[in-house]
């Protein structure tokens, strides 16, 4: 019997490989992916003072590690559209008369504007926006003699979740986790379990073609979705008080994109997989990294630059800041059209590339 089992097991060469391969690579990926402390974060200044003064505490600002300046804005509403849109999580605002006041022995304010729907990124960038204008205010009382009032007033203001709610971050981003959960292990499992008990082999001796096939597979699933997308809703509403600022039309057709995306994958698991027990470990390998890597538990802009660009081949990461945005702050699809020209693409290759392995296995 020993000899009998590890002979079938070593001939299923796909599950030994996964077997092994599946706890190295996940941990050296989420070992580096997985950092608490926030750094890098994407910035934008709107510095009307364009004196040595605002020059100075902004290198401060970058020196600390944890803002990084990607834009610079040209007013007071273009830093605005760059935070609803995502482009930065940050907004630094220097009034005409910052110059003027510190020379004056004044007071200057210094408006900090936070993205603070991702509650441990605006925790992180408040406290460290208000830590170094204290800094630098000490700084400067020590130097100048005569000087008793603070240089700088880091006025700190948290936009879409000011009280740092995490429900509010998190019941959005759970939706997303159990339609990727639900489609993708649900319709891999279900298409190899029709493969073993050969009711697929049925299928196909029918006049039906492939691709309508595919169809019969997707639609239930979608429905399927929408109905999930309903129930998280409403319990997110209901129960966690989750504001909903946005469309909900508009989050229900964007929605279409993510799910048809998560069908693709699990579409496509089913053709690559040969039983049941494959199928559940690859969508295992597809879940996990959905989770770790999206930015659901994790801020993305903590990881490692090249876990980033592992990330955005996940549909997830861009569908958080789909339904992130619409909910929390009630942005539209003009803020959203990268996002969901990605998941377009994910859908539109990942199903084309289903039914044509699907061809292929059939011929």
């Amino acid at each position: 019997m020993l000899q009998k089992e590890f002979l079938q097991m070593f001939r299923d060469r796909l599950t030994i490989g996964m077997i092994f391969a599946l706890p190295l690579v996940q941990l050296l990926l989420f070992g580096y992916a997985i950092q608490t402390e926030v750094k890098h974060i994407p910035t934008a200044v709107f510095d009307q003072s364009l004196s040595s003064d605002s020059r100075d505490l902004l290198e401060a600002f970058k020196a600390s590690g944890y803002f990084d300046v990607t834009r610079v804005a040209g007013s007071y509403r273009e830093v605005t559209e760059m935070i609803d849109s995502g482009q930065v999580k940050v907004g630094v605002v220097f009034p005409p008369d910052f110059a003027v006041s510190l020379r004056r022995g004044e007071t200057a304010p210094v408006q900090v504007l936070v993205d603070a729907s991702d509650s441990m990124v605006s925790s992180s960038a408040i406290a460290t926006a208000s830590s170094i204008g204290l800094l630098k205010s000490q700084n400067i009382i020590a130097q100048r003699v005569g000087v008793t009032n603070p240089p700088y007033d880091i006025r700190v203001r948290p936009w879409y979740n000011p009280d740092g709610i995490t429900a509010y971050y998190m019941v959005p981003a759970i939706l997303g986790i159990i339609v990727t959960m639900t489609m993708v292990m649900m319709t891999a499992i279900a298409i190899v379990r029709e493969r073993e008990r050969g009711t697929l082999e049925q299928l196909i001796v029918t006049p039906i073609k492939s691709y309508e096939l595919m169809i019969g597979k997707i639609v239930p699933n979608i429905i399927l979705g929408y109905a999930q997308i309903t129930v998280a809703l409403l319990v997110g509403s209901l129960v966690f008080h989750v504001p909903i600022r946005g469309s909900i039309l508009e989050l229900y057709l964007l929605t279409l994109f993510f799910i048809t995306a998560s069908l693709g994958i699990g579409i496509f698991i089913s053709n690559v997989a040969k039983n049941q027990m494959q199928a559940f470990q690859m969508s295992f390998f597809v879940l996990l990294p959905s989770i770790l890597l999206s930015g659901f538990l994790f801020p993305r802009e903590a990881m490692p630059v090249v876990i980033q660009y592992i990330g955005n081949i996940i549909p997830l990461t861009y569908y958080l800041v789909i339904i992130r945005g619409i909910v929390l702050k009630g942005i539209g699809f003009g803020y959203l059209m990268p996002q969901v020209a990605a998941l377009l693409v994910f859908s539109v290759v990942l199903l084309a590339a289903s039914i044509i392995k699907f061809k292929k296995t059939i011929a």
